[in-house]
């Protein structure tokens, strides 16, 4: 008997090379009054910002330099407000997504934002609706297009941590794998990583059903063999499989979960302001082992030990493939904790944090606070 789930996702998803066209049409059909979110580099979104002031919308732009804090938000917050912003839309990467999410979350907010945000605040649900949120991703990597949460700074805590709410997924997610193409290396390959966890986790997780299976099991092994193709060179077949590798991440971390990878990335980030996909990138492959010593039914993780084993040519028992995954990993040039600048102090600190993660709840296997400080430790 198939088991019984439920799945949300945005309202519509529009996935493919040249989509990016159909969005000022799409845009103005939610509002006149655009917030356009983008990244450090302001002429990134200007196409846009011209298309849609073509299409009859008027158009204020935000920059997003770094991962969004509280600062960041109630400054994006008050100029939404002040300039009686309609629709959000975000053009960049997972911190600009995030901070797009998060400022159409806050607009109409009654409450402040730390009533909402989880662990260092309430938690509470949203009291009204969001503005309409369009998210239009430019890295293969976090799935935040299609995730229900942003993850925001907290400086006083010094932690990272979400503000979620069903309906602040995204109106509209369009995703243009074309976008993608020549993003740095360093990028490529982080991102690249963060997109990979975030099918394996979810296909691991206690709270994986038959529709996230189904995203997952496909998208691990042709994340793989994209990915490795990136690191030979510019691929556009490798985006286009990057991009959807990354929207299936999305899609199955929201309904499934994730594990202790973003369990210990989430305050590994906030301690250090590290980045989040280097993280996850590096932590993986420890995870990944100390996960299948520990699990009880390690049917799971022995299906993800084979994809590995078969994409890096090594035995598929979890500690050669994971092995493989790490000896890649450091030879495409991704660095370890320590070469992060995450020292002992933040990875004990981190490990102690984990425990009222969120992502820790749907790990496959309970892993104790020195598990958790050996995990890292080896990924150092």
């Amino acid at each position: 008997m198939t088991q019984a789930f439920a799945f949300a996702t945005a309202t519509e998803i529009l996935f493919g090379r040249g989509k990016l066209v159909e969005a000022p049409g799409r845009i103005a059909a939610l509002g006149r009054r655009v917030l356009l979110v983008g990244g450090a580099t302001p002429a990134r979104a200007a196409p846009l910002a011209s298309a849609l002031a073509a299409a009859g919308c008027t158009v204020t732009h935000i920059a997003v330099p770094r991962e969004p804090d509280v600062p960041l938000i109630e400054a994006g917050v008050a100029l939404a407000r002040t300039t009686g912003a309609e629709v959000v839309v975000a053009l960049g990467g997972g911190a600009v997504i995030d901070a797009g999410k998060a400022i159409a979350a806050m607009v109409p907010a009654p409450r402040p934002m730390l009533d909402h945000l989880e662990v260092v605040g309430l938690g509470l649900p949203l009291d009204v609706p969001p503005l309409p949120f369009v998210a239009i991703p430019t890295t293969a990597g976090t799935g935040a297009e299609v995730t229900r949460n942003a993850v925001i700074g907290v400086p006083d805590h010094a932690r990272k941590v979400s503000l979620r709410d069903a309906r602040m997924l995204p109106r509209l997610a369009l995703v243009d794998p074309a976008l993608t193409d020549g993003c740095p290396r360093a990028i490529t390959l982080a991102s690249g990583l963060d997109a990979i966890t975030q099918v394996i986790e979810p296909f691991t997780s206690t709270r994986a059903n038959p529709l996230t299976d189904a995203l997952c099991a496909d998208a691990i092994p042709r994340g793989l063999a994209a990915l490795q193709r990136l690191m030979q060179g510019e691929d556009a077949p490798a985006r286009d499989e990057m991009a959807w590798v990354s929207l299936c991440g999305g899609l199955a971390l929201a309904n499934a979960g994730l594990g202790a990878v973003h369990g210990l990335a989430g305050p590994l980030g906030g301690l250090t302001g590290a980045a989040h996909g280097a993280i996850c990138g590096a932590l993986l492959p420890h995870v990944l082992r100390a996960n299948r010593r520990a699990v009880t039914d390690p049917a799971r993780l022995d299906r993800v030990a084979g994809w590995l084993a078969a994409a890096f040519d090594t035995a598929p028992d979890m500690d050669s493939a994971a092995q493989a995954l790490s000896v890649w990993s450091q030879s495409a040039g991704l660095p370890g904790l320590a070469a992060q600048g995450i020292g002992p102090k933040a990875r004990a600190a981190a490990a102690q944090a984990a425990a009222t993660s969120s992502s820790m709840k749907a790990n496959p296997a309970a892993l104790s606070e020195a598990d958790l400080v050996a995990v890292q430790d080896a990924a150092a």
